[in-house]
């Protein structure tokens, strides 16, 4: 893992912390947790050790799949979009008169998780809320991030055989259908049709296409030991998204979910269909016109910079198809509002104090506290990695 310059924030010179006002108390920091990129060619290879580090895939392969970035000139936008949505909640703390610094990290590069802890111990954090850039609950989309901050505070002998840490981290909960969330999804999928129409297409007969990332059938199995499914979750947010549009449209909207971006052998099942298998299904039927939701993504990073924007689009205008990429939910006001307000819903979970679940659709909002063994990798495999924020952990 390659050296990381030290953050300004985590400098001599840092401010320390105030105290929190109430309505966020406990906390005193928020921790904006997400997933990393690299930011010149050189850090391709690197980052994608991270990645797949323990898996045994040698550099030459790594090379082969850091191509994606290489056509974009060797960086991922998802850091400059962690910078913008840091800077988007910032604005609406402050708007909100509420004096709290937002601290930023990644599981897979700079800056990382201990990075962020640094950053948190400078300012003189006692205990923060991590909001984790994935609004869906599955292994990858939150187990693995409990497990990174667990290993890094144990392997900084921060995390204490009763899951006591030096700076304590609890979590928002997964908020795949959050008002905001959803909200913002809405707007996003309505911004597409106008487009749409705009482009010559034809936005009556147009096929709604939900996209998010695909993974293996065994975390899909997993992902719904305590909980609805990973794809679960997205149906019930496609439903309400596409319901919403349709009634803004003023006609209705057909919807599917397709899937992008999978790895791993041929030999081991991936949710399905991949989006370009689906296009040309929906070509055969006689489809012509197609928006494409990237409903499961946060901001417009690699998987839908190459994945959407790259190749479905290629594989649509070669069906004949003429397709738009609606916009993620980025920084758009709902989004940004709706997770300041899930923080005050935590805060307030936090205080002991009975607090509403504000959700959308037919689904329970998820635990912001995680059930023992939940969202494992594979159910049938208990995991030996601590996970921090759950019923067996410090909460």
């Amino acid at each position: 893992m390659p050296p990381t310059p030290q953050t300004a924030a985590a400098t001599e010179a840092a401010k320390p912390i105030a105290t929190p006002p109430a309505v966020v108390a406990p906390y005193d920091a928020l921790f904006l947790y997400s997933f990393g990129g690299p930011d010149k060619p050189e850090d391709v290879v690197p980052f994608l050790r991270n990645v797949t580090a323990g898996k045994g895939i040698p550099d030459e392969r790594l090379e082969e799949v850091g191509e994606h970035y290489y056509q974009f000139g060797g960086r991922s936008p998802i850091n400059e979009q962690n910078l913008a949505l840091k800077a988007a909640l910032e604005a609406e703390l402050r708007r909100r008169g509420i004096d709290l610094p937002v601290v930023w990290g990644n599981r897979n590069w700079a800056p990382y998780t201990t990075d962020a802890l640094d950053e948190l111990e400078t300012l003189g954090a006692q205990r923060a809320v991590a909001l984790v850039t994935s609004a869906y609950s599955s292994y990858s989309g939150c187990r693995q991030y409990r497990e990174d901050l667990a290993v890094t505070l144990r392997d900084r002998e921060q995390l204490g055989e009763d899951g006591s840490t030096g700076v304590q981290v609890d979590k928002l909960r997964s908020y795949f259908n959050h008002p905001g969330f959803v909200q913002a999804n809405v707007d996003a999928v309505l911004d597409g049709y106008a487009a749409l129409d705009e482009s010559g297409g034809n936005g009556e007969a147009a096929r709604l296409v939900f996209v998010t990332h695909s993974i293996p059938d065994t975390m899909e199995a997993a992902s719904g030991v305590w909980q609805p499914t990973y794809s679960a979750q997205h149906r019930s947010v496609a439903e309400f998204v596409a319901a919403a549009v349709s009634e803004k449209l003023g006609h209705d909207v057909r919807w599917d979910l397709a899937y992008c971006s999978r790895s791993g052998p041929p030999s081991q099942p991936w949710l399905e269909p991949d989006v370009n298998d689906h296009l040309e299904a929906l070509a055969a039927e006689g489809v012509r016109d197609v928006v494409m939701s990237p409903i499961g993504f946060v901001s417009d990073h690699m998987e839908v910079a190459y994945d959407l924007d790259t190749e479905a689009l290629a594989t649509a205008k070669d069906l004949g198809i003429t397709a738009v990429r609606a916009g993620t939910v980025g920084t758009r006001e709902p989004f940004v509002r709706g997770l300041v307000d899930l923080l005050l819903e935590r805060a307030a979970l936090a205080r002991g104090e009975e607090t509403g679940e504000a959700t959308v659709g037919e689904l329970p909002a998820i635990a912001s506290v995680c059930r023992p063994g939940c969202c494992l990798r594979r159910h049938e495999e208990p995991s030996g990695i601590p996970a921090l924020c759950s019923e067996d952990m410090h909460q």
